[in-house]
């Protein structure tokens, strides 16, 4: 069976088009490469959103990586003055494929990673903890900065995250209300750690960053399953 081709979002150097330069940390596409998947990176330049029908035709699943923070005031939420505001190219072009995927492309499977998730709870409807040094306090905050390992457990059973397991974090927005997606995982604080929308084969948000976590279950397992999910007809 051939590789199924796996598009994966890229940032930008400084968090702006203006550097001319994307940027993507290797770890996403080693992960995909070792799932057995063949990683294509997406530019989001003037224009990709027009583009985003040619993705789906090229691509069998679809990684939204992490990054600063999305621009909540797109989906008519005041801003919070600590947020670090993605760039509006690479907004407009993610959420605009995530919208094609949920209207005309519901089977192909998409896994949302830490800011991919966020888009993905916006683009449902959710909302936002914009920052949550302010909401939980620092010290707990930190629990989730960093890239610090924390438990995350379980809470629909029979999801991808069946049993739980051990992750790493590196955020300081995180969703509040997953809108028409489902909660699946939570941290032991309550912190939402992972969604779902359970109509499609696999269209799932983590809040840590499996690419990064080693060989666990909500790692590369994670990755795993995305990709064998990726592999169905």
């Amino acid at each position: 069976m051939p590789r199924p081709i796996i598009g994966i979002t890229v940032d930008n150097q400084r968090n702006t088009a203006k550097s001319g330069v994307y940027e993507s940390s290797i770890a996403y596409s080693r992960a995909v490469a070792a799932a057995g998947g063949t990683p294509v990176l997406l530019p989001h330049a003037v224009g990709a959103v027009d583009r985003v029908g040619e993705y789906l035709k090229l691509c069998n699943g679809f990684v939204l990586t992490g990054g600063v923070d999305p621009d909540v005031r797109a989906f008519g939420f005041e801003l919070h003055g600590s947020a670090r505001v993605m760039d509006p190219g690479r907004q407009a072009f993610e959420v605009g494929l995530l919208e094609r995927l949920r209207d005309d492309a519901p089977d192909t499977p998409v896994l949302g990673v830490c800011l991919g998730m966020q888009l993905m709870a916006l683009v449902a409807g959710g909302e936002l903890d914009q920052f949550m040094p302010a909401s939980m306090g620092e010290d707990a905050a930190r629990v989730h900065q960093g890239d610090r390992r924390h438990p995350v457990e379980a809470a629909v059973p029979e999801t991808v995250l069946a049993g739980g397991g051990e992750v790493v974090s590196s955020h300081r927005q995180a969703v509040g209300e997953a809108g028409s997606m489902r909660v699946i995982g939570a941290a032991p604080d309550g912190v939402i750690e992972a969604i779902d929308e359970p109509g499609r084969r696999f269209c799932v948000g983590v809040q840590w960053h499996p690419e990064r976590g080693g060989d666990g279950a909500l790692s590369a397992g994670l990755i795993q399953r995305f990709v064998a999910a990726c592999m169905a007809d």
